[in-house]
């Protein structure tokens, strides 16, 4: 189904965060020129109901900077990448994006057009950045952190849209619902589990309202941590105490880079070394790029769950 948010004008072909080092943007960056004149490309102008409004893009983009890592993910994965010349200093994947020191949560606006691009894509608004780079003329698309999986099928349509790659887009989108349904339906429907899902060793969890939680919810595990007494935020920090009386059959760890996080570091941690999961050898170290994006990639996510699920 094409997104809903999507509009085309002209041929209308269908439908916890880690700080970067940046530097506070000069108040007067040069303005970007606009493009020089010519033909658009099939399905230009393309206008995209975004985060920060309806964007018009005139022109297939020729130079995109991308300030999000899942963002840039889902360029490269529907063919947009021979269109990115610059992405953030938190976009490791694919190895072949041109990483900078670029940052998306210290956006310098300087610093951003001197990349000369054409259109920038974004998760968060962050100093208002959108509404900075519109004062020189470059189109800014604001795609916020999905918190459904639709969400995130929607986002990467959207991007094929705005990046002339709509097709491969679709494709993509295709592809990734395929795999999460069958990873869905090979889940065991007898086992009925309790799981924790840490962001981090303070220790905080993460809901069955959220995108990850949704997530898990396709395997049919219980979340503990919507019974925590903060769980309507959605990511209650939980005590040691609470964890160890809800004595999870399966933990999963998103904080294993960052935090260097294992079996072992949570058996150290008074009242955890009888918890059933860590006796029974079920904590799963997941990448944490993986746990924290809404981007393709996602399906390894929800594979790396799967096969816990069915090995408990």
């Amino acid at each position: 189904m094409r997104p809903v948010r999507t509009v085309f004008a002209g041929a209308l072909l269908g439908t916890l965060v880690l700080a970067g080092c940046g530097q506070n943007a000069p108040t007067a960056p040069t303005p970007v020129p606009a493009p020089a004149s010519s033909a658009p490309a099939a399905g230009f102008p393309v206008t995209i109901e975004a985060g920060n409004g309806q964007v018009t893009i005139a022109r297939k983009p020729e130079r995109i900077v991308s300030l999000s890592a899942t963002h840039t993910e889902t360029l490269f994965a529907i063919g947009a990448g021979s269109q990115v010349v610059a992405v953030d200093d938190r976009s490791n994947y694919p190895p072949e994006a041109p990483k900078t020191a670029l940052s998306g949560f210290k956006p310098n606006v300087e610093a951003i057009v001197a990349q000369k691009p054409d259109l920038v894509v974004i998760s968060d608004d962050i100093d208002h950045i959108a509404a900075e780079l519109g004062k020189v003329n470059v189109p800014v698309l604001l795609q916020p952190a999905a918190t459904r999986l639709d969400e995130a099928y929607e986002e990467i349509s959207e991007l094929g849209a705005a990046t002339g790659n709509l097709a491969k887009a679709d494709e993509v989108v295709s592809d990734m619902k395929t795999a999460m349904d069958k990873l869905a339906a090979e889940a065991p429907k007898d086992k009925k589990l309790t799981y924790y899902h840490e962001l981090d060793q303070t220790p905080y969890a993460a809901t069955s309202q959220t995108f990850i939680g949704q997530v898990y919810a396709m395997f049919g595990l219980t979340n503990i941590a919507d019974k925590a007494p903060d769980a309507a935020g959605g990511y209650p920090k939980l005590s040691a105490e609470f964890v160890a009386q809800a004595d999870p059959d399966l933990i999963f760890l998103a904080d294993v880079k960052c935090c260097q996080q294992s079996r072992d570091t949570l058996a150290a941690r008074p009242g955890w070394k009888d918890l059933k999961a860590v006796k029974n050898d079920k904590v799963t170290q997941l990448d944490d790029d993986l746990a924290s994006r809404w981007g393709p990639r996602v399906v390894q996510l929800a594979e790396a769950i799967g096969a816990a699920v069915a090995a408990a």
